[in-house]
This record gives structure tokens, sequence and C-alpha cells, in this order.
């Protein structure tokens, strides 16, 4: 799974926030405002990647258990099919 073209992250007022470009402008009505831990997991979704990866990457960048990290990924990506911003899934 990855992001799908047409979002992009920026850091805005010190926040790290989602928006649509180009056609996703018309389907998609606000932004994403990203703690740390998922813009985290944002950049590592610039390239394809697995569910078990995204969770062993968040386990080792913020030295967390196997269930928070499960956690954490699987919300993330409930977050991102919501906003239809991911694919592969």
């Amino acid at each position: 799974m990855k992001i799908k073209e047409g979002f992009i992250l920026r850091k805005i007022a010190g926040e790290d926030i989602v928006v649509p470009i180009g056609n996703n402008i018309a389907d998609f009505n606000g932004v994403i405002r990203l703690n740390e831990s998922a813009a985290f997991l944002w950049r590592e979704l610039q390239e394809e990647i697995s569910k078990k990866d995204l969770v062993n990457k968040l386990k080792s960048e913020y030295d967390i258990g196997e269930e928070l990290a499960v956690n954490d990924v699987e919300d993330f990506i409930k977050i991102l099919e919501e906003n239809n911003a991911l694919e592969g899934v």
C-alpha cells in the first residue's frame, strides 16, 4: 500500500497537514491533521510498504510495543481509506 497521487504533506504553522491537489480537491473537503507519529507513517507510505513493515518501523522509531503499534497503524490506515488517500490496500 502507499499514498495515492494527489495528496501532499505540508508543515503549516508548525502542524503537519495533508492537503489534496489536482483532481482530488473536488472529491476531498478539508485537510487531515497529523501528529508526529502519523506524519512519520505518512512519509513511510510515500513508497509501497506492507502493514507489517509499517508496524515494525513505528515500533523501532518510537520504542513502543507491538499492540500499540498495530493499533496506531490500523487507525491511521482507516483514516486514509476513509479519505480515499491510500492505494493498494
